[in-house]
C-alpha cells in the first residue's frame, strides 16, 4: 500500500492486528521498557511525554515508570481541539485522571504544562523509514511540528513487532518518528539527532 487512499483499509487491518497482539503478548509493555536505549533519554531534568493506553495500544506505563525512576518527570497529552497541537500536563503515579473526548484519560487542567524532550507516541503502524500511521485526526502531526519548530525533541513510537511494516503511505504534513521501540528491540530512523543508534 503506497497511496494515501489506501490508509483507511490499512487502518482497519492494523487495528485488528494490534488487538490480536495485545491479547497474545500481555507482557510486551515490560519487555519494551527493558528494550528502550538509555542513549535516547532526554537531558537530565527534561520531562518525558507518555500516554494513557486506549483499547489495544501497547502499554507504555512500565517504560514510563522506568524513566521516572531515572529522574525524569512525566506528562500526558491533553486534547485542545481539532487542528490544534496537544498540550502535555504533568502527571505522577497516583494522580487522578479525567475521561475526556474519545475515552482518553487526561490529567486535570490545573496540572502544569510541560514541553517534553522525549515524546512516546502511540500508533497503528510505522514503516522502516519512520512514517507513522495513526487514526487520521492529526493530533501528533500538529504536536510534533510545533515541538520541532520550538527546539530539539525526539519522537519514539511504541509498537508491537507486527506494527512495523516495510512501507506505509505518507503525506507531506505527516511527522515522521525518530525511532520505534518494540518488545524485541529498538530501531532508529533519524541521523539528525546526536546519540542516534544504528537500526
Amino acid at each position: 500500500m503506497t497511496s494515501p487512499a489506501d490508509k483507511p483499509a490499512l487502518r482497519s487491518r492494523m487495528i485488528e492486528l494490534r488487538r490480536m497482539a495485545a491479547v497474545r503478548l500481555p507482557a510486551a509493555g515490560d519487555e519494551l521498557a527493558r528494550a528502550f536505549p538509555e542513549a535516547w533519554l532526554p537531558a537530565a531534568g527534561e520531562p518525558v511525554a507518555g500516554y494513557w493506553p486506549l483499547d489495544s495500544e501497547l502499554d507504555p506505563r512500565p517504560l514510563m515508570k522506568r524513566l521516572n525512576d531515572l529522574g525524569h518527570s512525566l506528562c500526558l497529552p491533553v486534547v485542545q481541539g481539532h487542528g490544534l497541537p496537544l498540550v502535555f500536563r504533568g502527571w505522577a503515579d497516583g494522580d487522578a485522571l479525567e475521561c475526556r473526548a474519545m475515552g482518553v484519560m487526561e490529567p486535570r487542567d490545573d496540572r502544569p504544562a510541560f514541553r517534553p524532550g522525549l515524546v512516546l507516541v502511540p500508533l497503528l503502524a510505522c514503516d522502516r523509514s519512520g512514517n507513522r500511521l495513526g487514526f487520521g485526526k492529526g493530533y501528533y502531526d500538529y504536536t510534533l511540528a510545533a515541538l520541532r519548530a520550538a527546539g530539539q525533541v525526539r519522537a519514539v513510537g511504541l509498537a508491537f513487532d507486527c506494527q512495523v511494516l516495510a512501507t506505509i503511505p505518507a503525506e507531506r504534513h505527516d511527522q515522521a518518528l525518530d525511532g520505534v521501540v518494540t518488545q524485541s528491540g529498538f530501531m532508529s530512523f533519524s541521523a539528525r539527532l546526536s546519540g542516534t543508534l544504528d537500526a
